[in-house]
């Protein structure tokens, strides 16, 4: 069998793997040859992960799949979907300032691969998209380019999500249950038969829109309970308590789960699928699975090739999630002031190292990084930012800061030398071991903030140094000598 999967990234490329480790499976990942993700061409065809952070597995698997077994290749040439039994949309689908979804790409590769689509081809859809996008997007242009229906007799489409996070990709691929949905019965069937070579829990099959709402939903939730903590979080240090123990009291309870707050929330999913789900249901919510949108009906002009919705009234917690967790980096702002008045220094002027430039621990993405929105709030109060990672490309923090210069180091001490105030953005292994002594002695200024709960409180304010925990009732706790 031969697999075509269009877009080598997060989900790309450890599906690719997977699936080009099946004896019977021999996969071709096509990846666009630009100047920001070309070079991933020859990296993987070489054997070698293009990630820096920790995936266990991948590059054991990549080697093998690519070097020895001979399955896997990668090109910039569509024209391998001609030959394709089953092809894979994974691009990226970003949102906009207005949170309207571009699908630029997602549009571009379905064109392509309509191109050379023939008949009996499965197409399934994973990447993520606003509910109603495969039937009224992706399947009019596959249809178009290619002169066949979906269903039986013409191509076959279906969408699945994979529910990936850096640093745990195959795991996650292999042993997370799937959800499978087609246009219709056949497309559901084969694209289920297909995943139960890679996934080792169960797979649900249902209708392509419930798939894509699901999708959304799932990540929607979690934003909603992140948020959910993060407000905790601030109340905490109101009332002088640590939002770690009440959170730890609370979730002895084995049916209870109150999430982390954090210092923001990043990555690729969370921070747009919120808006995805509101654009679906503003875009296709009074037409119902399986029509298709004729025109632009209550829809506005974005001037971006997408259109814009009039905003539901049905959604009002999830944007007031989104609302506060986009809040949480200018609450680490407040907590850097605070840390560094107490060290007896202002805010403009100082030099701030932020520790960690990806969004997530021990991984290496930086897309909608938290560390990227504190850093401008930062040099707009006129404080020198540098960001130090040991994960993350210089050219990937470039793309994160769009347009704003904040230096990457990836040696501590040398970051941390003439430092006034260093904050912890990701939780990365390196800054758990981070001795207080030391890094005090090598700072200017003394001044430490933990936006992830990564350091001990009393051991830092033990070695002298301004310590402000996001959570933790700084001052109040302090005073009442109970600080952890």
């Amino acid at each position: 069998m031969n697999i075509v999967v269009i877009g080598m990234g997060y989900v790309g490329i450890p599906c690719a793997a997977l699936l080009a480790d099946v004896p019977e499976f021999t996969v071709t990942g096509v990846q666009r040859r630009s100047e920001r993700s070309g070079w991933k061409i020859d990296c993987l065809n070489g054997g070698r992960s293009p990630f820096e952070g920790d995936e266990p597995g991948l590059a054991d698997l990549l080697e093998r799949v690519a070097c020895h077994k001979k399955s896997f290749c990668v090109t910039e040439d569509y024209s391998v979907c001609a030959q394709a039994d089953a092809i894979l949309l994974d691009v990226q689908t970003p949102t906009d300032g207005d949170h309207v979804p571009h699908y630029e790409s997602l549009r571009e590769v379905a064109a392509q691969a309509g191109r050379h689509l023939r008949p009996g081809t499965l197409v399934i859809v994973e990447s993520t998209v606003a509910p109603g996008t495969t039937l009224n997007v992706v399947q009019p242009i596959l249809e178009q380019e290619s002169g066949l229906q979906a269903g039986d007799g013409g191509f076959y489409l279906a969408f699945s999500y994979e529910r990936v996070m850096p640093g745990k990709l195959l795991a996650y691929i292999t042993d997370f249950p799937r959800v499978v949905g087609g246009v219709d019965g056949e497309s559901t069937a084969r694209a289920v038969a297909l995943y139960r070579h890679i996934v080792k829990a169960e797979i649900t099959p249902t209708d392509v829109l419930t798939a894509e709402m699901a999708k959304v939903v799932e990540n929607a939730y979690r934003d909603v309970n992140i948020a959910f903590a993060n407000e905790v979080a601030l109340a905490c240090e109101a009332m002088g308590v640590d939002v770690y123990e009440v959170r730890r009291l609370i979730n002895a309870r084995p049916d209870r789960n109150v999430h982390l707050p954090g210092a923001g929330v990043g990555g690729h999913c969370l921070p747009k699928d919120s808006w995805l789900l509101a654009y679906g249901l503003a875009a296709y919510g009074q037409q119902g699975a399986g029509h298709r949108e004729r025109g632009n009906s209550g829809l506005a002009d974005s001037g971006s090739g997408e259109s814009v919705p009039v905003p539901s009234p049905l959604l009002r917690i999830i944007p007031l999630a989104r609302e506060i967790n986009d809040g949480m980096p200018g609450h680490m702002l407040a907590l850097i002031e605070d840390a560094l008045a107490e060290a007896g220094r202002a805010l403009a002027g100082s030099k701030v190292v932020l520790l960690g430039a990806s969004y997530l621990e021990n991984a290496d993405d930086t897309r909608n990084t938290p560390a990227a929105a504190l850093a401008r709030l930062l040099l707009a109060r006129g404080a020198e930012v540098i960001a130090h990672d040991p994960h993350v490309r210089h050219a990937d923090w470039k793309r994160a800061l769009d347009g704003v210069e904040v230096p990457l180091l990836h040696d501590l001490g040398e970051a941390l030398r003439g430092a006034d105030c260093a904050a912890v953005v990701t939780a990365h292994r390196e800054y758990l071991a981070l001795d207080p002594a030391w890094a005090a002695t090598t700072m200017r200024t003394a001044a430490v903030v933990d936006g992830r709960s990564a350091l001990e409180a009393g051991a830092w304010r033990g070695a002298g140094v301004a310590f402000r925990g996001l959570g933790k009732g700084s001052a109040a706790r302090l005073a009442r000598g109970t600080a952890r």
